[in-house]
């Protein structure tokens, strides 16, 4: 099978397999007890923390190892926001966020706190202007994911962090799941983020890891409290081998970035000439989002559909998000992006990882104009000038 569906998940690299194998067999003493086998493994979690650090441009107190994406956002939206009330209580996100951003700042409604939503273009990227509009003097949060995991648009975050700390006190997070690795992206100067959420299965490490990190200006309060681990922030026998190997994974997709970037563009940018031909195929993503994303719909064909047929070929690929795979209605990103109603229900994810090759590029194409065949009865081709 040729596995097209890195931004739902991505299978672990044999080096840091053999890494965490390796943590697991020799540090597998908890690195808050006092004895030398406990100093070792705490010895091995500070340099780990440190490497992150260090590809961050920030300081290892600055960095927490949490258990992926979703529990690194909710960490840092809700503890940002509840830190700083004396900011105000006004919270803004996109319209694209990740359900793991859109169900925190649902949650904190419930605690007086007013949420707006920015409004996208038929893209996906933020309407800047709109962002102006809604932001005030009493805005504590703003929190705007890097690259959305259904349809790829790149959010401009540098302008939005330049503009979010000139004209408010409010704190500015950045959801870089689908980014880091992808995307440069650090702390080293106004033009960033305040804070960054990283999960370590998109970038070839285990399930079950991730990172908060953030300036040292931001204030936060604790998400887990108990024994004080993790500076505090997230109480609980912390995990050494899952920590030095998302470790390893961040360092090594940080030197691998460039590399990477230049042959998922090349593939993208391949497969969006290869669809645009198709009458029936409606192109989500663009040459201007994310290197690694491919989204686009198939008129009057449910996703599901593609995605059974594409996997009889060989090729497995996903609907827009995995996160909602199982549900039959038009996802929020779609929606907010007006994709007209044919395609709405239709649309599916091709997304490219360390696995893939070029000819598992070839074979997509193969597959995918098969399987339209199937679906619609027909191959309907525009004519070329």
């Amino acid at each position: 099978m040729i596995y097209l569906d890195n931004s739902a998940t991505t299978k672990p690299d044999e080096q840091i397999m053999k890494t965490f194998i390796q943590a697991n067999e020799r540090y597998y003493a908890n690195p808050a007890s006092l004895h030398e086998m406990g100093v070792e493994s705490n010895n091995l979690l500070t340099r780990s923390r440190q490497q992150i650090a260090n590809v961050l441009h920030t300081t290892e107190e600055q960095v927490v190892f949490t258990s992926g994406g979703s529990e690194s956002n909710n960490f840092l939206i809700k503890g940002i926001a509840q830190a700083n009330t004396h900011r105000g209580k006004h919270i803004l996100v996109s319209s694209v966020e990740h359900a793991s951003v859109l169900e925190t700042v649902k949650s904190l409604e419930q605690e007086g706190f007013i949420i707006d939503t920015v409004d996208v273009d038929k893209n996906g990227v933020i309407q800047f202007e709109d962002l102006q509009n809604k932001l005030t003097k009493d805005t504590v949060l703003v929190s705007i994911m890097h690259v959305n995991n259904e349809v790829g648009a790149i959010q401009p975050i540098e302008k939005i962090a330049q503009y979010v700390h000139k004209h408010s006190r409010a704190f500015f997070h950045v959801d870089a799941v689908q980014s880091f690795g992808k995307l440069p992206i650090t702390f080293n100067d106004e033009l960033g983020p305040d804070a960054i959420t990283i999960s370590g299965h998109k970038l070839n490490a285990l399930k079950g890891s991730g990172v908060a990190a953030f300036r040292k200006r931001t204030t936060i309060n604790p998400l887990i409290h108990g024994g004080g681990q993790e500076m505090g922030f997230r109480s609980g026998t912390v995990a050494v081998p899952q920590n030095v190997a998302i470790a390893k994974a961040i360092r090594l997709a940080d030197e691998n970035r460039a590399m990477l970037n230049a042959k998922y563009t090349q593939w993208r940018n391949d497969l969006h000439a290869f669809l645009a031909q198709f009458a029936d195929v409606y192109v989500l993503s663009t040459n201007e989002g994310a290197p690694h994303i491919v989204s686009c719909s198939i008129a009057g064909i449910k996703g599901e559909v593609m995605i059974n047929a594409m996997q009889a070929e060989g090729v497995i690929i996903s609907t827009s998000s995995a996160c909602h795979s199982k549900d039959s209605k038009v996802s929020h990103v779609v929606a907010a992006m007006g994709i007209p109603d044919v395609f709405a229900r239709g649309v599916v994810r091709i997304s490219f990882g360390l696995i893939n090759t070029e000819e598992d590029i070839t074979a997509v194409k193969k597959a995918f104009e098969k399987v339209l065949k199937q679906v619609k009865g027909e191959v309907r081709k525009y004519e070329m000038a």
